[in-house]
């Protein structure tokens, strides 16, 4: 959603709305797993209660970043969207797909190396991005106000992207555990 409202931002800036929504729903799933994991007690589980929390935590901040993110047009009066946002935008749904496979060959206990190589790839691809994004700010001679807002608006989605990599280190302990016969 995201992507779509840069991709048609300020003509869809409604859609920031519809980014607010889903990450109140994930901030419930969220609450919802967390309730669930203190209702289990020290029973024994499939996963280490720490690794899910944690899990959850990271998820729950990939969304929350990009909810900022989609606030932070409307909230800094952007008029149109930059390049720049619109290809980080694309980095993180990549990075969330590739989450979201991670995921599900967690469950299925499948071999999760090239999802989070790819994870990490995508991390530094949007640190390559950010950094570019913001040294063209300063390079152009433009608006501080505009620098200000845009250096912002850059830096909010490149922490959605590294709370990506943050599941995936997340993911990582928790196949070491798995394949040591813990959890």
């Amino acid at each position: 959603m995201l992507r779509d409202l840069l991709a048609d931002y300020p003509e869809q800036a409604a859609r920031a709305h519809d980014v607010l929504l889903c990450e109140q729903e994930g901030d419930r799933i969220a609450h919802d797993i967390l309730s669930r994991l203190a209702a289990r007690g020290g029973r024994a589980a499939h996963m280490d209660p720490a690794d899910v929390h944690a899990l959850a935590g990271a998820l729950d901040d990939i969304v929350d970043h990009a909810e900022e993110a989609a606030g932070q047009l409307g909230l800094y009066g952007v008029e149109a969207p930059m390049e720049q946002a619109e290809q980080m935008a694309a980095v993180l749904v990549a990075c969330a797909e590739e989450v979201a496979q991670g995921l599900r060959g967690l469950r299925n206990g499948a071999d999760l190396s090239t999802h989070l190589v790819s994870i990490h790839r995508l991390e530094n691809e949007a640190d390559r991005l950010v950094r570019e994004a913001v040294a063209s700010l300063f390079a152009n001679g433009i608006d501080p106000m505009f620098v200000i807002r845009w250096k912002d608006i850059f830096e909010t989605l490149e922490e959605a992207v590294d709370a990506c990599e943050t599941v995936a280190n997340v993911l990582e302990g928790m196949t070491l555990k798995r394949a040591n016969g813990r959890h």
